[in-house]
């Protein structure tokens, strides 16, 4: 009797167990680049970023108004952007400080203050801790005028040695600078490298190397009085006119503007050698050669002091000036 075959279905011996078919997976299909679902959200992104980069010009171009070129506080932020792009503009100040463009600081309200940074001196801040940030806030707020390292310490809360060390690496980036004042030459003042020292500190055109340059005023005032009694057939001349003069002659290795040549001529008539003489027609003070003060002729004091009439005799000077007596009076307790 032939053998029994095997149902078809069954395994073999040894055979691994059929495995399960897998469960099909739903795979989503990106939008190819054409899409019109693929284009609109591109035209979305767009359009977001488009007024995003419009704010940022508009937030960048408040620093460019005069009133707020030294930085704008968070209210005066409010009212000129709106408090609804307030919210807007936090991504943005916060890309800005990364970036090191913008500083942050708080007045004394305690409000938030915002100091905008050229892109030069944001390269130049690359790499500094927060004590040298604060360093250099605290040196930006003094100006022109400069603060003395012992106000930076005060306040900052740095220890000498520390901030010498900051002084010295912002110096080498050219972010600040030490100066020195005309009153107290043996100390330093600090302030931001690009500024211009007031007069206060290097005491202005008159003075050369932190002292009074009496050579260069000396031979300025002799010019100035020459002016006066050759110009307008000495009938007077007026500021602008002597600083046309000067720089005509070269006479000042520096420009004079027309205040340094008003405290040069004002130096004259305190010491009467030339006086006011009325304005011209444009209301300009005008200048003369002073006339010459005389003392009194023919008088002594110790021979009328002492007779009953002094007070009726009149005097007579020099110059033909005549001073007239008056009645007598009485002191009255």
């Amino acid at each position: 009797m032939p053998p029994k075959k095997r149902p078809a279905s069954a395994s073999k011996a040894g055979a691994p167990p059929a495995k399960k078919a897998k469960s099909a997976v739903a795979i989503k299909i990106e939008p190819s680049l054409g899409s019109p679902s693929a284009v609109r959200a591109a035209k979305k992104t767009t359009g977001t970023e488009k007024k995003q980069d419009g704010l940022k010009e508009r937030f960048i171009a408040l620093f460019s108004l005069e009133e707020f070129k030294s930085g704008i506080s968070n209210s005066q932020l409010k009212d000129k952007m709106g408090a609804d792009s307030i919210a807007k503009l936090v991504p943005i100040i916060n890309q800005l400080t990364s970036e090191s463009r913008l500083v942050m600081s708080k007045t004394g309200k305690n409000e938030l203050f915002y100091s905008l940074v050229s892109a030069d001196v944001a390269t130049k801040f690359k790499g500094l801790d927060t004590a040298a940030r604060m360093v250099y806030q605290v040196i930006e707020r003094a100006g022109n005028m400069g603060i003395w390292t012992k106000d930076i310490r005060l306040q900052t809360h740095q220890n000498i040695q520390t901030l010498n060390k900051i002084f010295k690496t912002l110096e080498a980036r050219r972010l600040i600078k030490p100066v020195k004042s005309v009153t107290a030459k043996a100390k330093k003042l600090y302030m931001l490298y690009n500024l211009t020292p007031s007069k206060e500190l290097t005491g202005g055109v008159w003075y050369s190397d932190l002292e009074f340059d009496h050579e260069f005023i000396s031979e300025l005032r002799t010019f100035a009085i020459h002016c006066v009694k050759r110009l307008n057939q000495a009938k007077g001349v007026t500021l602008t006119e002597i600083q046309g003069k000067m720089i005509q002659a070269k006479v000042s290795r520096i420009e004079l503007s027309l205040e340094d040549v008003q405290q040069l001529v004002q130096t004259l008539v305190y010491d009467y050698l030339v006086e006011e003489a009325g304005e011209n027609e444009n209301g300009e003070v005008l200048y003369v050669s002073a006339r010459r003060v005389t003392t009194m002729c023919d008088f002594k004091w110790w021979e009328h002091a002492l007779s009953n009439d002094f007070h009726f005799r009149p005097i007579q000077f020099d110059d033909g000036l005549e001073l007239v007596a008056h009645e007598p009076h009485y002191h009255t307790a």
